[in-house]
């Protein structure tokens, strides 16, 4: 979406409200393709897993007795989540997908639906490609229905028919996008349980970046995200859900997209204008070293030796 549709990431190309569905396509088909390769030729030998890793959010209702309300937050996490993983695992896009966008493509005349569909061999071939599920997730919106009025121009955002919102009590330690609400994570691993048979599921980016430059490398925000955010796979783990690892998000500062090196995920601080590029690490480095050697939270009241 932000490569094809707004631009605002690279290639920075702005295709009206069709370029960002048809990237997905494309690469939907293409991880099909790789899968199938190593199936038919490696695996056998390697006994190797080929997953694919999505990011998402949670979409929380305003309003979880407005049925409108609840909609549209299954419909946000659809066009999130589902718009990936359900051809993956269900062999096509999203029925409400299928149907919003199908909807507002004939209210602008056009003949076709702007989200691209599979042919029945396309289904079967990208169904059940993928040996694990990989999980991005950092935040979580409040969401509530949204009609958009008719658009000559409707794109991946208005498609939805949603608004998201956020609770000014939730901690933002990081930039303006990323708000700490650890149950949120707890949900949407349920979700995928529900929804897809359970998968094998590594999370492979959780984390936050700081707001600003903190020279004593003291990030408390992070380390109360971390103990907030794992805690909370461990009550999925408890609900049933298949989480296999975990994987903080990042070890080391670096390039965040269109942000440059100005916003800092590491565990490790690195000193960017150093021609050595020395670095540090953060108070978070030494907290995640400890759960990781414990496998499990460190006990406030233990005395380290």
């Amino acid at each position: 979406e932000n490569g094809y549709e707004t631009g605002e990431h690279a290639p920075g190309l702005k295709l009206g409200g069709c370029g960002a569905y048809k990237a997905a396509h494309h690469i939907i088909k293409t991880h099909a393709k790789v899968w199938h390769s190593y199936n038919n030729t490696w695996r056998r030998e390697q006994r190797g897993m080929v997953g694919i890793s999505l990011t998402s959010g949670w979409g929380e209702p305003v309003d979880p007795h407005s049925q409108s309300d609840r909609e549209a937050a299954e419909r946000y996490i659809h066009f999130h989540l589902g718009w990936f993983a359900n051809p993956i695992y269900r062999g096509d896009y999203p029925e409400v997908m299928k149907n919003y966008v199908g909807k507002k493509s004939a209210q602008q005349g056009l003949g076709t639906s702007r989200l691209p569909t599979f042919s029945v061999q396309e289904k079967t071939y990208i169904k059940g490609t993928s040996d694990f599920l990989g999980i991005g997730h950092f935040t979580t919106r409040y969401v509530l229905q949204k009609n958009f009025p008719f658009l000559q121009v409707s794109g991946y955002h208005t498609d939805r028919d949603l608004a998201e919102l956020v609770d000014p009590n939730w901690p933002a330690p990081g930039p303006k996008w990323l708000y700490s609400v650890p149950w949120g994570f707890r949900r949407l691993l349920n979700f995928i349980k529900t929804q897809y048979g359970n998968p094998l599921i590594y999370v492979t980016e959780n984390g936050v970046s700081e707001a600003g430059q903190c020279t004593e490398l003291c990030d408390e925000g992070r380390i109360q995200y971390l103990r907030g955010y794992i805690n909370e796979i461990l009550k999925a783990l408890n609900d049933g859900v298949n989480v296999k690892g975990y994987t903080a998000w990042s070890l080391l500062d670096k390039f965040e997209w269109n942000k440059g090196f100005s916003e800092k995920f590491g565990l490790y601080h690195i000193d960017f204008k150093n021609k050595d590029k020395p670095r540090y690490p953060k108070a978070s480095a030494d907290y995640y070293k400890r759960i990781i050697s414990a496998n499990g939270f460190p006990n406030p009241r233990e005395v380290m030796g």
